[in-house]
């Protein structure tokens, strides 16, 4: 009787199954290192290598210790590099320090046109800023071409434009009339679609100001709707930010969300207190989210005095369309008892400080004392349109309280001119006051709320996250470095601590000095930022 003889099982594979030889031969080797893939993909030079930082992406909670490889404005490895084995262009030294993405400003002032090295941004680790704030963008029908004349100019920072509501009435010719004419509402309808489709990341509104004020709700349902269907988003300075009237503001802004994602800017409770008081705003805000399908988001920055014009303590009867010099014959004294009830609600003429000449640093009680008048006098002399200023009218408890919020994102609302330390200070006082003297946000939490949570909010792709594939918009620095220098009576000093902002893969700001602009116009495409 024949009996085959049974080979042992490893024989027999290989001796009838030769790719078996392979398969012994790959995993007796160590497997290569993503580091080694990266240099068989991509060869060996880069740009620019960042050695031993610690990496927060903004999204994880503990940062890693890593390296990081950047070609162009793309960051192509996060990990260990063996610097024998590339050529870079420049080397940075990031041990002790942390790196993040660049911070994402929700609601920005300024003109590229005018002032494109927005250093005030830079300095203070900001790479992206958005404008055509509150209802106001550049009154271009075209505005393609705007963004085409930034672009030649080369803006220090990124910019993401918004369509303001107020330019689109203007250009429509709605103007400040109540009710657009159907043919008006159809041009604004188009106007928006136009924006929406050119790159700009949705609409704002400033109801507020005029001519924004006169809008209704059948107004800006319908262009929710517009700014819905190219999943855009509405940033809103909403009507009234006054303690008694903030909720009822807030729910006009959220009918508008059940059509598209919106957001609350610079959310504030003029002369509201106490955490109490927050916490019924940030309950009104949970609920919608809870019930909407779209986002409901909003931004704050960390000071407690605004920055308008001095319109914001005038009636709208007395602001255009109408004639304020009729105004002042024919209403005056009704016109003198309104600003003194308003001026008392908004914490007393001490509260206001002038930003703009001739009045500039001087409070509105000062004012009054130096010239002999009452306060109220003043201000109708000066009228609604006559001057800017601060306005110290927020509670500190009830502020911080909103910030911590998780859905709550960070701005300035400032510009290189504006005469408000925000616009110099907002993002490196949240890592000087709330992450490292009060210990209210971890670094992680501030970092999440500066870059990964706006770039969802605005649907910026490529950017917000550090990873591989985004991006180099990068900050270096040791945030117990990181100080706010500027001040009411000296707003415009640049922030200190970040240490290396780079802009595109290429440094933008080191050590307090300019280095160069690298920015460009970000235009939102089908859903996709290029």
């Amino acid at each position: 009787m024949n009996r085959k003889i049974k080979q042992p099982f490893n024989s027999l594979l290989v001796h009838r199954s030769p790719i078996w030889l392979l398969i012994i031969a790959f995993f007796s080797c160590n497997p290569p290192s993503p580091f080694q893939q990266l240099l068989e993909t991509q060869g060996r030079q880069y740009h620019l290598l960042i050695r031993n930082g610690q990496v927060l992406d903004g999204q994880d909670s503990i940062p890693r210790l890593a390296d990081m490889l950047i070609r162009n404005d793309s960051i192509l490895f996060i990990g260990e590099v063996d610097t024998s084995s590339i050529v870079v262009e420049q080397a940075i030294d990031a041990t002790g320090k942390y790196v993040t993405q660049g911070f994402i400003d929700t609601h920005a002032h300024g003109n590229p046109l005018e002032t494109p090295g927005f250093e005030n941004f830079l300095a203070m680790g900001v790479t992206t800023i958005c404008l055509g704030q509150d209802g106001d963008s550049p009154e271009y029908e075209d505005i393609r071409a705007w963004m085409d004349k930034v672009d030649s100019v080369g803006p220090g920072v990124n910019i993401a434009l918004f369509a303001g509501h107020g330019t689109l009435r203007q250009l429509s010719g709605v103007g400040y009339k109540p009710e657009p004419e159907p043919a008006e509402m159809a041009k604004m309808e188009a106007l928006l679609a136009d924006a929406l489709d050119a790159g700009c990341f949705g609409m704002t509104t400033g109801l507020e100001y005029t001519p924004g004020t006169y809008a209704g709700d059948g107004e800006l349902a319908a262009l929710a709707k517009v700014v819905g269907r190219r999943d855009g988003l509405i940033m809103s300075h909403v009507r009234n930010e006054d303690n008694d009237a903030i909720e009822a503001s807030i729910r006009e802004l959220l009918r508008q969300g059940q059509h598209c994602n919106v957001q609350v800017s610079h959310l504030k409770v003029v002369y509201g207190k106490g955490e109490e008081r927050a916490e019924e705003i940030l309950a009104l805000l949970d609920s919608a989210r809870s019930s909407s399908k779209f986002a409901v988001t909003a931004d704050i920055y960390p000071y407690t005095a605004s920055y308008t014009g001095i319109g914001i303590v005038f009636p709208q009867w007395a602001k255009l369309p109408n004639d304020y010099e009729q105004v002042k014959r024919q209403r005056r004294e009704e016109l003198l008892e309104f600003l003194r009830q308003k001026i008392a609600a908004r914490n007393g003429p001490e509260a206001t400080l002038f930003g703009t000449q001739p009045y500039a640093g001087k409070t509105l009680a000062q004012l009054a004392e130096e010239l002999d008048r009452p306060f109220e006098q003043i201000l109708l002399d000066i009228g609604p349109n006559g001057a800017s200023g601060a306005y110290f009218v927020m509670d500190e408890a009830l502020q911080a309280r909103l910030l911590e919020d998780p859905n709550v994102m960070i701005c300035s609302d400032g510009s290189p001119t504006m005469r408000h330390p925000r616009g110099y200070g907002s993002f490196a006082k949240i890592i000087e006051q709330y992450v490292q003297e009060e210990q209210r946000l971890s670094l992680a939490e501030a970092v999440r709320k500066m870059t990964s949570l706006p770039a969802q909010a605005l649907g910026l792709e490529r950017r917000g996250v550090l990873k591989e594939g985004n991006h180099a918009d990068l900050l270096v620095f040791d945030p117990e470095k990181v100080k706010a220098r500027a001040t009411f009576s000296e707003p415009h000093q640049l922030a200190e601590g970040m240490e290396w902002v780079i802009v595109h893969g290429k440094v933008a700001f080191q050590k307090g000095q300019l280095r160069g602009r690298q920015g460009r116009v970000l235009r939102k495409m089908k859903n996709e930022e290029r």
